[in-house]
């Protein structure tokens, strides 16, 4: 069985041909330019009219190796809280297998990852940078992990039994985590809160983000995904983090007065 888009017609175009151009169009000039590799890279999950450049100009300069782990927010927190999906998954570009061998080894060799397509059901998160990635890398397979709330000493446990994993496995894999930032405030709030955890990001900083977050009250999503990513990616080596583009809902629908944050990130 194959999870169904159901983000397409919504967030992105449904016709595979108009869906081709929208990615054409999104994905800009930095295609042209020296990519580099990751060990995470950050984009939001809004419709494509708002935060689709970001998420574009990010990945663009990022290497997409075959093997990509998707880790976003669970809106609806359905399922389990570490959610692996065990299927693969279908967008209006075709279908993107599961890359069943690094999804068997991670839930084999974590206590808190578990196998659960309901967590997926409705769920936007992970779906929507999908075409991007199709686009980039022909050859994707992936490992979708939707994510509920967790508290920080668990948030560090799922970064750590991750970055184990991807050390042993024997092809490159990317970690593409899903976020927005703020949402439904003023430009002037939003803005200054999402600088605040933009800069524990940059900063390579999990237990400072997630404190962050928590104590300034900034609706950040996928806060958690992000966390637990960082905490995998210091694991793994990681060295710096650098921000791609950041901008907020507000330029494309006029509305400054209750935006949603964008930002995109890779790590590195």
């Amino acid at each position: 069985m194959s999870r169904q888009s159901t983000a397409a017609g919504t967030f992105y175009e449904a016709d595979p041909d108009k869906l081709r151009k929208e990615l054409g169009r999104l994905l800009p000039a930095t295609q042209r330019k020296k990519k580099a590799p990751a060990k995470v890279v950050i984009v939001p999950h809004g419709g494509f009219i708002y935060s689709g450049e970001v998420a574009g100009t990010t990945l663009a300069r990022v290497e997409i190796p075959e093997t990509v782990v998707l880790l976003g927010p669970n809106h609806h927190n359905l399922g389990a809280p570490l959610a692996v999906s065990g299927e693969d998954w279908e967008t209006p570009l075709g279908t993107v297998p599961l890359a069943k061998d690094l999804a068997t080894a991670l839930v084999k060799g974590s206590k808190l990852f578990k196998n659960d397509n309901v967590a997926h059901r409705g769920e936007h998160s992970l779906e929507v940078p999908l075409p991007f990635l199709q686009h980039l890398q022909k050859k994707l397979r992936i490992v979708p992990i939707s994510i509920s709330r967790l508290p920080l000493p668990q948030c560090r446990q799922a970064g750590m039994d991750l970055a184990q994993v991807v050390k042993n496995y024997p092809k490159p894999v990317l970690l593409v985590v899903s976020t927005d930032m703020s949402h439904h405030e003023p430009r002037s709030v939003a803005s200054e809160k999402d600088q605040l955890a933009l800069g524990d990001i940059l900063s390579l900083d999990p237990t400072g983000l997630y404190r962050t977050v928590l104590t300034k009250r900034i609706s950040m999503c996928g806060v958690v995904p992000v966390t637990i990513a960082l905490f995998a990616a210091l694991e793994l080596g990681a060295e710096r983090a650098e921000l791609t583009r950041c901008t907020d809902s507000g330029y494309v629908s006029g509305d400054a007065q209750r935006v949603v944050g964008y930002a995109g990130l890779a790590v590195r």
